[in-house]
């Protein structure tokens, strides 16, 4: 029997709970990415180390077609990435492009850096039935003659752990992605690239914003546009602690970096909280129904979790957080920022004080604030100019700066 679409299974929920899933989904600080994951396949096998190849070896590819936009071609890819331990690692994503002649110099490229989808191999966007709807804007960068590419992240659809809101294998992913669609030949795609992501996204095209000179000198990063991203980890586990989104991304964060890092999880997670932790850490993040599963799968550790009051003040997990913060981005690199001020997981004083701080540094920052919106729909909702935004800087337009409408004095 044929899946029912995410619209169609929203139908299916009485109007006068309408209001308050959109509040779980906001207090869930996740957006509605796709609607249900297909099993994964052999494509996402890694090969043997010694058979990768150097970052952004295009390792293997497949053609995509459920979903695909008319007038466009996608493809499934695995490619060569630079593991936490500077090991080659497969990582896996999807490359959507338009049909018709391309330029000379290749197309334009817009590597799209996704929100939470999970922290297991399954949870993958590239895996997912909707997957073309979960990268925002879609439609208008094909329409513009861009070329998509979507990483999937180290760790999702392929082996994992994957390594969640960690900064240097994000970024790496990000650009090696990029340099992956130009090894497919139907793409056509150039060495101009523009980021865009949205929360853990966000997250994402900064640090590849950061590392982009010396992790990739030979493409051109034209700039970054974030949306909600994460950039103070310490007030997200902190502060955003007594909210529901704030538990579940801790409590991904802490099962993920015990993992990759070795951290001791269980010095600072009640013994009787650690069946929740693995449950929310199986679980994907993909539909209204997975929401309301989280809604009830962690509702526990809203009496029991942690066993010391501020993790941020608690080693290994201090220095994890602080090494995994994004710096200001190079002075000449353009970044749009954009902001829900009705979010509570990414709060918007804390974009504000990420922007007086590259602001103070001489950087041009273009801001966008969306009344009303929450955490969840920022990226969708803002899509439209974002990608105008890219737009532009293929177009070498010039970049709206507005560091003088904040003030720019900082501390640190």
């Amino acid at each position: 029997m044929k899946k029912p679409s995410l619209s169609q299974r929203r139908r299916l929920i009485p109007a006068h709970f309408q209001p308050l899933l959109r509040a779980l989904i906001a207090a869930a600080g996740i957006g509605l990415l796709h609607t249900g994951t297909s099993a994964q396949t052999a494509f996402y096998a890694t090969p043997a180390a010694g058979q990768i190849g150097p970052p952004g070896t295009l390792l293997r590819s497949e053609p995509m077609h459920w979903g695909v936009p008319p007038g466009a071609h996608a493809w499934r890819i695995l490619y060569a990435s630079t593991g936490l331990h500077g090991k080659p690692i497969a990582v896996s994503g999807m490359v959507v492009a338009p049909d018709g002649a391309a330029p000379a110099t290749g197309r334009p490229v817009v590597a799209w850096a996704h929100p939470t989808s999970g922290v297991v191999p399954r949870c993958a966007p590239s895996l997912a039935w909707s997957a073309m709807r979960s990268i925002q804007g879609l439609p208008e960068m094909l329409a513009r003659g861009e070329v998509v590419v979507a990483t999937d992240y180290p760790g999702l659809g392929t082996q994992g752990p994957h390594p969640y809101l960690v900064g240097a294998s994000a970024g790496a992913a990000v650009l090696d992605s990029v340099r992956a669609a130009r090894q497919l030949q139907e793409a056509h795609a150039g060495s101009r690239f523009a980021a865009w992501g949205h929360s853990q996204g966000g997250h994402a095209v900064l640090f590849a914003g950061l590392m982009a000179a010396r992790y990739a000198p030979e493409l051109q990063l034209v700039g970054v546009a974030a949306a909600a991203p994460a950039t103070d980890l310490e007030t997200l586990m902190r502060d955003d602690f007594d909210s529901t989104g704030g538990r579940n991304l801790t409590a991904m964060t802490l099962w993920s970096w015990s993992r990759v890092y070795g951290a001791p999880i269980q010095a600072v997670v009640a013994p009787s909280a650690m069946p929740t932790v693995d449950a929310l850490a199986d679980e994907c993040i993909e539909s209204i129904y997975d929401v309301l599963r989280r809604q009830h799968t962690g509702k526990g550790l809203a009496k029991t979790f942690l066993t010391v009051p501020d993790i941020t003040r608690v080693e290994p997990w201090q220095t994890l957080m602080r090494d995994n913060i994004p710096g200001p981005l190079p002075p000449n690199m353009p970044l749009m920022l954009v902001q829900g001020d009705a979010d509570t997981l990414v709060l918007p004083q804390v974009t504000t004080s990420y922007m007086r701080k590259l602001c103070a540094r001489g950087s041009n920052v273009t801001m966008l604030t969306v009344h009303g919106d929450g955490h969840g729909f920022v990226a969708r909702d803002a899509a439209p100019q974002a990608v105008g935004w890219i737009a532009d800087r293929f177009a070498g337009r010039p970049v709206r700066n507005d560091c003088a409408a904040v003030n720019v004095a900082v501390t640190s």
